[in-house]
């Protein structure tokens, strides 16, 4: 099994906290192009429920969601935020007990979400479905707890998503194959998933890309991910010293991003 898709790797290894998550968030907070924000993108879309909408996050990681949008939430709103990981909820609750609205939290696998059905208005899957093991199980079960006429959204990226990264991880170790870590479920290919359960599907794109101005960050980006691992020493330092010489002879490095929202109706 793909680690991507390896729950207890997943739990215990790459998100048993935030930090591996944290390090991939701080770059694209710092560096992004489009300064209007990705959580507040995906928040606008929010908006249309209703005032005493019951919502359930799955996969809710850090909480930043809401943390980045705590004046904006309606206070007649029912919000459950869910991960497979005790750690990462443990995260989500420290950043959000600061801000003094109750949430509720629950570990949860989104294969077998432990509610009955028609119990929610919405539910948000914000880049996590391409961690799913049986995405089809998982995509029955939300819209078997969505209440008639609830909506769905699902965050995801693009093929080309960071694409000088994979290839920069390609040239460091060619022995490889680097496939990106999202192709089990991309705005390219999830629509088709989407659709077998959902006759209304539509995708929206946020425009943005990463002009990173240095070095250390983009590092730290490189050590967070899964495949991290697979790279030795010896390589990240060949890495490291490509990266700070492109760095110092361009002032900054561009890589593309390309993220978006898939909004489903039941």
């Amino acid at each position: 099994m793909s680690k991507f898709t390896d729950q207890n790797y997943l739990k215990t290894g790459q998100y048993k906290d935030s930090s591996n998550l944290n390090a991939r968030m701080e770059l694209h907070q710092r560096f992004s192009t489009n300064q209007y924000g990705w959580m507040n993108w995906v928040f606008d879309h929010l908006l249309k429920l209703p005032a005493n909408a019951k919502i359930l996050e799955l996969g809710s990681g850090t909480g930043y969601l809401w943390k980045e949008n705590a004046t904006r939430i309606p206070s007649t709103w029912d919000v459950t935020l869910s991960d497979l990981s005790a750690g990462m909820l443990d995260s989500a609750w420290r950043n959000l007990v600061v801000t003094g609205r109750a949430y509720n939290f629950k570990e949860i696998d989104a294969q077998e979400i432990p509610f009955a059905d028609e119990t929610f208005n919405a539910v948000i899957a914000n880049h996590m479905l391409y961690h799913v093991p049986d995405r089809a199980r998982a995509i029955g079960e939300i819209r078997r707890v969505l209440k008639t006429g609830g909506h769905l959204f699902a965050t995801t990226v693009g093929e080309n998503h960071l694409k000088e990264i994979t290839n920069w991880f390609q040239e460091i170790n060619k022995s490889k194959v680097w496939d990106s870590f999202a192709n089990l479920f991309t705005l390219e290919n999830g629509l088709d998933q989407l659709k077998s359960f959902f006759p209304n599907v539509q995708v929206l794109r946020y425009e943005d890309s990463l002009h990173v101005t240095e070095l250390e960050p983009l590092v730290a980006y490189f050590r967070s991910g899964v495949r991290a691992g697979e790279l030795s020493e010896d390589e990240f330092a060949k890495l490291q010293n490509e990266l700070g010489n492109e760095l110092k002879e361009k002032g900054k490095i561009f890589i593309a991003k390309d993220s978006g929202l898939f909004e489903a109706i039941k």
